[in-house]
């Protein structure tokens, strides 16, 4: 059994995809970093509000089981029950690890009391958890997900419908952010893969510093061209269908702005993969302040800059902006 990678379409998100006669499944939201403390728990916890606000039913799950601290951000009490429980079999049936916030059309699994001498379930589990995730009664479930590359935290980024992956102005979480983006496009290759020894191939390409001198996704292609045309295909289909999204947090100049542009480019120069600048949010003290308070910034300063450039990027997520129009074109770089 294996988890479809190709699941995740990267279209928008809006009411009108579950309006439809027949629109079951929840969609899903991965909300990824490379790097610790870039600021994913906060942005999940404020485009989940942000999202129930517009009417969807949102479900915002802490896939993040070394490190939960979601319901703390959404002003919960910690939950007797959790995902850790669905991971060590004891529950099979998510609805029932539900817990209500004080947001109406607001949900949550927790990710509390997790054993963490194997806090992140085995492969079955998580194609289990996935399958699970999709059949709540929900509009939108938004995984808050931990940090770095774990075999776990890349199935749930590419799983989803939408990987956005949260990245801050600085070298290291940049750097880390290439990381995890080089990770999870290489994992999916290899899960995309059907020969063996195209997918030996590409094992040995994650190692950067391989003897066949793979560098680059598009010299991996041209070897595995060599070795199997259709494979060839299929790994142009599968670069095509990678697209993350990113957001800068805590942006304080216009270079700044301008990093996700430039994140953008290098991933597609690079790494071949097309990556939407989806928006970024200011550098604001009032969003510190809200953690402290274990509060939502755009319920408690709504009028703050970071909370109005949240509400933007839920905007777009939920497709009530723009029109279709491409994200980019949506980024203001002169601010």
């Amino acid at each position: 059994m294996a988890i479809d990678v190709n699941r995740g379409a990267q279209s928008p998100v809006g009411p009108s995809a579950f309006s439809k006669p027949g629109a079951r499944e929840a969609r899903i939201l991965s909300m990824g970093g490379g790097k610790g403390g870039v600021g994913k728990t906060f942005m999940t916890a404020n485009l989940a509000l942000a999202l129930a606000r517009m009417g969807l039913r949102v479900v915002a799950v802490d896939a993040d089981l070394e490190g939960a601290n979601l319901h703390t951000c959404l002003g919960v009490r910690t939950p007797r029950n959790s995902l850790a429980d669905f991971v060590a079999q004891r529950e099979d049936d998510l609805v029932k690890l539900l817990v209500p916030t004080h947001h109406p059309n607001l949900q949550i699994i927790a990710g509390t009391h997790a054993n963490l001498a194997e806090a992140q379930p085995g492969h079955l589990r998580r194609v289990s958890l996935m399958r699970a995730l999709r059949k709540l009664p929900a509009d939108i479930v938004l995984l808050d997900l931990g940090a770095g590359s774990h075999a776990a935290v890349l199935d749930y980024f590419l799983v989803a419908d939408d990987g956005l992956l949260v990245v801050q102005p600085e070298p290291t979480s940049v750097e880390n952010a290439y990381t995890f983006l080089r990770a999870a496009f290489y994992r999916r290759l290899r899960l995309a893969m059907v020969g063996h020894d195209v997918r030996s191939l590409v094992s040995q390409a994650m190692d950067q510093r391989n003897e066949r001198g793979i560098r680059t996704p598009f010299d991996l292609l041209r070897e595995i061209e060599l070795i199997d045309p259709l494979e060839g295909r299929r790994f142009a289909e599968t670069m095509r269908r990678f697209r993350p999204r990113i957001i800068i947090n805590e942006v304080r100049t216009a270079e700044d702005v301008k990093l996700g542009f430039a994140i953008s480019s290098v991933c597609r120069k690079y790494f071949g993969i097309e990556v939407d600048y989806l928006g970024y949010v200011n550098f604001d003290e009032a969003a510190r302040q809200s953690v402290a308070a274990r509060t939502p910034i755009i319920e408690s300063r709504e009028g703050s800059d970071a909370a109005i450039y949240l509400q933007r990027i839920a905007k777009k997520l939920a497709g009530a902006s723009n029109g279709g129009e491409p994200v980019m074109d949506t980024v203001d770089a002169s601010t």
